[in-house]
């Protein structure tokens, strides 16, 4: 691709890029960049939020440059405070070591793992010395650390603002030092530590790196970041039909934002469908990138057949509980764990599930946790709108 088709691909979703002419000069040097992009390892699985910037990287991949997926697990213990209002809670070097564990895996869907380099940024902020970490700090001052706007805002209204917080993007510019960075991408959050970058790769006499900042994918709920903890998320490890079914959910406002931040779709193409025919295509196109074609066209299917036809689904996993006496009620049933075994994060939520009509047996509501079941019985249990079990309840008696 000609240098200026290549900055056609890379701008392709992008919020900012500092600046533009300068990886316009660097492309036309037709010399492989070397491309980062971190990620703390805060928690165990990536959603389609994180694959903004996969792709990106898989962009500058195709292209043939050094991309650098960059695992901060020695800042995660950290916390990266863009954004918050208080300190993150603290992580534990094994908490950051089993989060990271599964993240080859996830990412192999989107990257070639064979042409990239995975690294850990403790192989040189874990080693440094505290003379070395001083020697780092005396090229940026405390004012200009101070200038990002959440740190401001913290300190404005007296919240606690500790050293290591402010000490996150030093930590994060010297990563770029460090692998001689020539492209860093993050999200618009992230701007203030990209830029930081730059300014501490210049004090180290290195060129400084271009900064691209990609959009952050609002969730399900079509106003938030998505986010696990605010459950409007679609995990790229999630079933098919659970995918499929999540991304039908997306709204008509967010469509075309999906599409070119996950998809390479043309645009105008897509502009050209109905609504509901470009949805359907989003979910099955996005589906397909994880699961592959089969599990695509299976999705697509259980969609019809389980959601729009409303039957049930040809296969749905088996729930057995042991149960004392020949009739128990939901609330027996959940102390016996119900609830985590149908996949639901606590019986409270269960519980609110139920005073919402989110819980059927065989296909009708449930209106409370009195509903009562007989012992050596099988039902069919629907939870949520996406979620089908077999229960069985089974006693000796």
């Amino acid at each position: 691709m000609s240098p200026e088709d290549q900055l056609a691909l890379l701008k392709r979703g992008t919020s900012e890029i500092i600046n533009e002419k300068e990886l316009a000069e660097k492309l036309e040097a037709g010399k492989p960049l070397v491309i980062k992009a971190g990620f703390d390892p805060t928690a165990p699985d990536i959603h389609l939020g994180h694959t903004v910037l996969l792709r990106k990287l898989a962009h500058f991949q195709q292209l043939g440059h050094k991309v650098i997926f960059l695992i901060g697990d020695f800042t995660a213990m950290i916390g990266d405070p863009s954004g918050q209002n208080a300190l993150r809670p603290p992580l534990t070097p094994q908490d950051v070591l089993d989060n990271a564990k599964t993240f080859a895996t996830q990412i192999s869907s989107i990257l070639d793992l064979s042409n990239l380099q995975i690294r850990r940024n403790s192989e040189w902020l874990g080693q440094m010395r505290l003379a070395d970490f001083l020697g780092v700090s005396t090229k940026m001052t405390v004012p200009r650390l101070l200038e990002r706007d959440d740190f401001t805002e913290r300190l404005k209204k007296g919240d606690s603002l500790t050293v290591a917080e402010s000490m996150y993007p030093l930590l994060q510019a010297y990563d770029s030092v460090a692998l001689e960075a020539d492209v860093e991408i993050g999200g618009v959050d992230q701007k203030f530590n990209l830029l930081m970058g730059r300014v501490l790769q210049e004090r180290f006499e290195q060129k400084p790196q271009v900064v691209i900042t990609m959009p952050l994918l609002e969730g399900l709920d079509g106003a938030q970041k998505m986010s696990k903890s605010l459950d409007n998320y679609v995990g790229i490890q999630e079933a098919p039909d659970q995918m499929y079914g999540k991304l039908m959910s997306v709204s008509d406002a967010l469509m075309e934002k999906y599409y070119e931040l996950l998809t390479d779709e043309d645009l105008k193409q897509v502009k050209t469908l109905h609504p509901m025919e470009a949805k359907k295509q989003l979910a099955a196109l996005i589906v397909k990138q994880y699961h592959g074609e089969a599990g695509a066209k299976a999705a697509t299917e259980h969609f019809k057949n389980v959601v729009q036809n409303k039957e049930l689904p040809s296969e749905m996993e088996d729930i057995t509980v042991e149960a004392g006496d020949p009739q128990v009620t939901l609330a027996q049933l959940l102390e016996l764990g119900l609830a985590e075994k149908a996949g639901v994060k606590s019986r409270g939520e269960f519980r609110r599930l139920v005073t919402q009509g989110g819980i059927k047996v065989d296909e009708a509501p449930v209106k409370d946790l009195k509903h009562s079941f007989d012992a050596n019985q099988t039902y069919t249990l629907k939870v949520g709108k996406r979620k089908f079990f077999k229960l069985a309840i089974k006693t000796g008696q």
